[in-house]
């Protein structure tokens, strides 16, 4: 355990659920675990106890991929743990495959409405669907003008983007019931008020609970993780986004959460000291800013010239896409703020210089 988690209060231990186990974390709310095939292993994913639409139930948010091991394990769950009732709703904290991956599937198996933002069902169908502008070859496009120029490792993006979302996501629902930040309603015995933040993802949706017998909940997503700190890229489908800044704003908006708060988070086991992690989480991301500021001192700096400067270590294909996202992101974070300007060499590589320029 790290410095950072040490600071941090995990109420169940190292509990954690075993495969189509639900693990209880407060009244009527239950735990899953179910297996990612990535570096990251595993997405957390939580049942809340229900009456909605005139029917006895469980909402379900979050849902994982679309790949036969999960849909067997949901299964067993389905027959063995919900004490024989039904999905009653859906809420999709945001699009991305671990967490919209079955989401058709399950609404559709139970007559039920997916509940999302607007931004995140638009894109979820989007990259679903493999629409041009985000594929595979615009990914090798957007990966070759910051600075990766191996063909290998370009011809490698260019099929896993030509594939990789539509397989995890194989279906989209057709209608979504929109949710909006602020937005509050009722699930079981809780009031829960929606918490939309940016970066991480164009819309993402965490949902907080004030009050119950347990104290206040934060079902987190992917906007607020104890151990490591979520994703924030810039991509091909966005490739002028400042999610970095964007994220760091965002963050403020749980600030007025509790701070006894117990956060269920999609990726780590759950805890306490959200106003802590918050505190780690913009720590960590001045840290990487005051490196990449440094290292465009000494000389201009594309995207991938970053990336071992960041991170240090070697990538696969799939963590390679999330290092160059994260490191233009931090790129984008300077440049916006005029601390520096970027310029498209003779090669056609985007580099990173002391000077701004940002429109």
């Amino acid at each position: 355990m790290n410095p950072n988690e040490q600071a941090l209060q995990y109420p169940l231990g190292p509990t954690l659920p075993a495969p189509a186990r639900p693990v209880p974390v407060a009244a009527g709310v239950l735990w899953v675990r179910m297996p990612l095939p990535f570096q990251l292993d595993h997405v957390h994913l939580y049942l809340l106890r229900d009456h909605h639409a005139g029917r006895d139930g469980w909402t379900l948010v979050d849902c994982g991929i679309g790949s036969q091991p999960t849909r067997e394990l949901w299964e067993q769950i389905f027959a063995e743990q919900l004490d024989g009732l039904p999905i009653v709703r859906v809420i999709c904290t945001h699009m991305h495959p671990d967490h919209v991956g079955l989401a058709e599937w399950i609404a559709t198996r139970f007559g039920v409405k997916v509940w999302m933002t607007v931004a995140e069902y638009a894109l979820a169908r989007v990259y679903s669907a493999t629409l041009r502008g985000a594929d595979g070859t615009a990914a090798a496009d957007h990966f070759r003008r910051h600075g990766i120029t191996d063909e290998a490792r370009l011809e490698a993006v260019r099929e896993r983007g030509a594939r990789h979302f539509a397989a995890l996501v194989p279906s989209t629902p057709t209608s979504f019931r929109r949710i909006r930040d602020g937005e509050e309603f009722v699930i079981g015995e809780r009031s829960w008020r929606v918490i939309v933040g940016i970066g991480h993802s164009p819309e993402h949706a965490s949902l907080y609970s004030a009050e119950g017998a347990d104290g206040p909940l934060l079902l987190s997503g992917d906007m607020v993780l104890p151990r490591i700190s979520t994703n924030v890229s810039v991509f091909e489908a966005e490739p002028e986004s400042n999610p970095v800044s964007w994220y760091l704003d965002s963050l403020r908006r749980f600030e007025p959460c509790a701070e006894e708060t117990l956060v269920l988070p999609s990726h780590g086991r759950p805890f306490r000291g959200l106003h802590e992690r918050l505190r780690q989480l913009h720590e960590h991301h001045q840290e990487r800013l005051e490196e990449v500021r440094e290292a465009c001192r000494e000389a201009p700096r594309s995207a991938a010239e970053i990336v071992p400067i960041m991170f240090r270590r070697e990538f696969d294909t799939h963590q390679l896409s999330f290092a160059m996202g994260e490191a233009l992101a931090h790129l984008h974070a300077l440049w916006y703020a005029g601390e520096l300007r970027r310029d498209t060499g003779a090669d056609g590589v985007i580099r990173f210089a002391p000077g701004g320029d940002a429109g």
